[in-house]
This record gives structure tokens, C-alpha cells and sequence, in this order.
């Protein structure tokens, strides 16, 4: 699963092939395998805004693991039960992690961010039988657990209480080694529920493989990682596939540290003080927060960074955000494509020669990826249709969890279907457009939102920006954008006439937003994209 060695794009992607163990468990892989050769070697590093930094080494990381997969399994947890992980960045969240792998349980992680009926849904449909919280989470769990039959066992990392049992305890009271399950690579481990921006979310199960699958991406993306001193953080929640496989697991069983942090709503200033203080070589940070950055004026005079490479994915990078870290971090960001069901398939890296402005670039190592219409037909260079991915593939899923009619709908002529537009260049760079349902339809031109967007950004009053189609009676609908304007900016209709104009001569007549809406900030999924259906839905009532 490691790439081979080479500095050109063309021979590393001719030569790959995968080479997954037949028994190949994720549990082991991050944390026993390497406690066994270095159980000293520091794999986790907690940021504190106090200074006050934490580590935990593999050695740690094995034994409490095993520690509280006996536990777990005391419970009568066994292979096959979901477990279900609502906790933010810490150390508690991968040694269950890691415990549920040993155990060939099936990890269910969730978003802090989740409400009530979000969490009910997830937990029902998943048919949990334990979840593993913080103080924060117990809150909104104890609302709802009179809904959970299914759920036998609550798990506070912040301490026992009435029917509450306490994480430090159970892994105190049990020994630090475990018989760790046997796990063929499509063995089930672990299960992500897609963001829901279009129906109910589905809950994608993956088997032990997808870690592995993960392996030459990185490498990928991350030019040649791990190298000496790297170090990764993302401010992604881990509960999110980017967050857990764009970053944590695959660094772990690399060697790589990760640096965790305290959840917060999103902070410019901090994010530069973590990757400074933490000496973070690595990260991963999606194109929303990317933009954030740029808040912060001059931020290597500021702050001490060494960063070596950045990894973005989660919506489209845009030109713009592109340009703005390479001109003012010194980094070429790596953008990387891929879904809940299937990720890490695209990739683009500066140091193989695979990076170009606007586009997310090329098929990963190992990926075979093209762009199909409706019925899995391939289509030529620059036609528009579906991003598409050909299978098997060891990141893709096993299926949509006890929906097998939505799993079949997902794939057409061996394709798995992504449901994302866009096209592919002679060289073959693919561009994304957007998904399908977020495309606009204006005058008989069908438009991505993703290049508005990306335009937009240029503004220099601009922070964020969201364009989506409101229905018109003479061009079917017309593009409205919706603005977060950057600090020191005011709305008025003199900036709204200037954005319009500056998308009119920079892209064409037909693609400026004929409504500009300035708003104080934009909805976004856990994941950090935005939703553009209620945005599409505003513009609709308007009517």
C-alpha cells in the first residue's frame, strides 16, 4: 500500500499496485505494530491554550486500548455491535477508537455538533449499543435515551455518574492486552454517515481495507510523507471521513504525531498559534477554513510556522484560495477529491508535477477515475457529466447500512456514481462543477456554482460566498449570491453593483449573480460545506 519510489506522477500511477495483508485489522495497525518496535515513539500531542501540552506514546495508546476493549467487551459488546464515538479531538476519542478495531466492532463516530434529532436518527438507524461521550454530549444524549432501546451502555470521559459509567474507570479496572480480532480486509470497522445536504443521511460502512486504501494518497498529497519531523493537525472534527482518514488514522499508522485540539468554532489566530506552537509540518485543512485564514494579515511575520505541505478537500479549492496560500504561506496546497463512500480518488501533488490552479487534479495512485454520464457511459474530454470512480477499490464502501436499493442506485456499468459534476481536461485534470442538484439552469446553460464561487472570492470584500439558482419564469432560474463580507466592509447597494460587475467581466454574461444578499454567515454542514438546499430554499420563498 506504499507508493513506490519515483518523482513523476506518470510512473507512480503505471507502476502501483495494492498489496492489502489478508488480515489486516486497523486497531493493530495504528497502535500495537508499532508499541511493539517502539512503544516510546510519541504518537499524539494535545494542544492547550494554557501551554500546558499533553503526549501520548503508542506504548499508551496500545495498552489503554486494549484496556478498554476488555472492558467494552465485559460489557457484552462484541464483533459486529456499533459503537458509537460523539467526542471532540482528545486522546479518550482514539483509544476507543482503536479498542473498537481490536475488538472487530464497528466504530460509529459523530459530530459534537449534532442536535437531538440529528443524534436520535443516526443512533437508531446505526442500531447503537454504546456511546462513548464528553459532558457536552451526555447532555443532549440524556434528552433521548428513553428512544434508544438499542442503547445499553452510556460512556462519559469526564466520569461516572447515575447510570452514567466513567471511561477512566473501566480502563483502570482492566488489563492492557487483549487477543485482538482476526479482520479480513472487508471486514466491517467503522461507519460514517454521509452529511445529508440532499435526504436523510445514509450510514456508509466501510471494512478494515479503507484505512489502507488511504496509504498512497496521503503519501500523495502530503509529498512523500511521512519525513523527518513531520507532524499533522486538522481543525476537522475527526467524526467526519476527512478528519479521520484525511489525517488521524492514516498518520498514525505511518509514525506521524497528530496534534489534537479543543473544539471551538473556527478561529483564524489560533489555528496559526496551534500550527505554530505544536511545530506542525502537516496539515489538512478544508477550503472553508482555508479562506478564514485570510483574516489574519501577514501571518508568517506573526507566526512562527514550518509548515511543509497542505491537504484541502470537502468542497471545491477555487483559483483564488489557491493562489492566496501559495503567495502567502510559500505552499502549494495538495486538493484532494473523494465522498463519504469512496475517498481520496483524486489528488494533486506539486512535488510528482500534478497541481494546477482552478482544477483538483488528477486519479490517486491505485484510483481509476473518469467522468460518466446517468447510465456509467464514459465521456469524452470536456464533456460534463458525473465524477465517477471504477470499482473495486479498497477506499470504497461496502454498502449504505441495511439499505441495500440505495447501494445499487450508487453504481452503474461497475461505476460507483458520486452524484458531484464536472469534467476532465486532455491531461487529465478533473474540475468540479458541483453536485448535481446544486448545478443552476439559466437561459439553457447549466451552470457549476463552484466557479461563481471561486470568483467571487477574488473580491477583496469577499470572505465567503455561496451561489445557488433561484427559480425565474424567464430563464428558468437566475444565479443569486449570498456574501459574508470580510472584516471592515460594509453592505450597501453600491458593493452589491461592484460584485455583480466583477463576476460579469471576469466570467461571462451569463454566469454574474443577478441578486447579491449579504448575510453575517452561511450555514454549513459538520463537515464544513456549505448547505447550499437551504440556501436554494431562502431563494425560493423569495417568490
Amino acid at each position: 500500500m506504499n507508493l513506490p519510489p519515483g518523482d513523476r506522477y506518470d510512473a507512480l500511477y503505471r507502476d502501483f499496485s495494492w498489496q492489502i495483508p489478508e488480515d489486516f485489522n486497523i486497531g493493530r495497525a495504528v497502535s500495537d505494530d508499532w508499541a511493539a518496535r517502539d512503544p516510546d515513539r510519541v504518537c499524539l500531542e494535545h494542544f492547550s491554550p494554557d501551554g500546558h501540552h499533553l503526549s501520548l506514546t503508542y506504548g499508551e495508546l496500545a495498552g489503554r486500548s486494549s484496556a478498554f476493549a476488555n472492558a467494552l467487551s465485559a460489557l457484552g459488546i462484541g464483533r459486529g455491535n456499533r459503537v458509537a464515538l460523539l467526542l471532540p479531538q482528545s486522546f479518550e476519542t482514539v483509544i476507543s477508537h482503536v479498542a473498537i478495531y481490536k475488538m472487530g466492532a464497528i466504530a460509529l463516530p459523530l459530530a459534537l455538533l449534532f442536535g437531538v434529532e440529528a443524534l436520535e436518527y443516526r443512533l437508531k438507524a446505526a442500531g447503537a449499543t454504546a456511546v462513548v461521550t464528553n459532558g457536552f454530549g451526555l447532555e443532549r444524549i440524556s434528552q433521548i435515551r428513553d428512544r434508544l432501546p438499542d442503547v445499553r451502555h452510556v460512556i462519559s470521559i469526564e466520569g461516572a455518574s447515575a447510570g452514567i459509567l466513567g471511561f477512566a474507570d473501566l480502563v483502570s479496572a482492566y488489563p492492557p492486552v487483549f487477543d485482538i480480532a482476526q479482520s479480513g480486509p472487508d471486514e466491517p470497522a467503522l461507519m460514517i454517515f454521509t452529511s445529508g445536504t440532499t435526504g436523510p443521511p445514509k450510514g456508509a460502512l466501510h471494512g478494515h481495507r479503507v484505512l489502507a486504501g488511504h496509504i498512497p494518497g496521503m503519501q500523495f498529497a502530503h509529498e512523500g510523507f511521512p519525513q523527518a519531523g513531520d507532524r499533522m493537525w486538522t481543525p476537522s472534527d475527526w467524526a467526519w471521513a476527512g478528519g479521520l482518514l484525511n489525517a488521524l488514522l492514516p498518520s498514525l499508522l505511518l509514525g506521524v504525531p497528530v496534534v489534537s485540539s479543543p473544539a471551538q468554532k473556527f478561529d483564524a489566530d489560533m489555528a496559526y498559534r496551534i500550527m505554530a506552537e505544536m511545530r506542525v509540518r502537516n496539515a489538512f485543512i478544508p477550503p472553508t477554513a482555508l479562506r478564514l485564514l485570510k483574516s489574519v494579515e501577514d501571518p508568517r511575520s506573526k507566526y512562527d510556522l514550518v509548515l511543509r505541505t497542505i491537504g484541502s478537500a470537502g468542497e471545491s479549492l477555487g483559483r483564488e484560495t489557491y493562489e492566496w496560500v501559495r503567495r502567502t504561506l510559500g505552499i502549494t496546497v495538495s486538493e484532494f477529491y473523494g465522498q463519504t463512500e469512496c475517498n481520496f480518488v483524486l489528488s494533486s501533488s506539486a512535488a510528482f508535477g500534478v497541481t494546477k490552479a482552478g482544477a483538483i487534479g488528477r486519479a490517486s495512485p491505485g484510483h481509476r477515475v473518469a467522468i460518466v454520464d446517468d447510465e456509467g457511459e464514459e465521456l469524452p474530454v470536456g464533456a460534463q457529466g458525473q465524477i465517477a470512480i471504477a470499482g473495486p477499490d479498497p477506499v470504497m464502501f461496502l454498502g449504505y447500512w441495511n439499505d441495500p436499493e440505495a447501494t445499487e442506485r450508487k453504481y452503474a456499468r461497475g461505476w460507483l456514481l458520486t452524484g458531484d459534476i464536472g469534467w476532465q481536461d486532455a491531461e487529465g485534470y478533473i474540475t468540479f462543477a458541483g453536485r448535481d442538484d446544486d448545478v443552476i439552469t439559466s437561459s439553457g446553460y447549466r451552470i457549476g456554482p463552484a466557479e461563481i464561487e471561486d470568483c467571487l472570492l477574488g473580491h477583496p470584500a469577499v470572505q465567503l460566498a455561496a451561489a445557488v439558482g433561484k427559480p425565474d419564469p424567464l430563464r428558468t432560474e437566475i444565479v443569486k449570491a449570498y456574501i459574508v463580507l470580510a472584516p471592515g466592509h460594509a453592505a450597501g447597494a453600491g458593493l452589491a453593483a461592484e460584485i455583480r460587475d466583477w463576476v460579469k467581466t471576469r466570467l461571462s454574461m451569463h454566469e454574474y449573480p443577478r441578486e447579491v444578499e449579504f448575510v453575517d454567515d452561511l450555514s454549513l454542514t459538520t463537515t464544513g460545506k456549505v448547505i447550499r438546499r437551504l440556501l436554494r430554499e431562502k431563494a425560493a420563498a423569495e417568490i
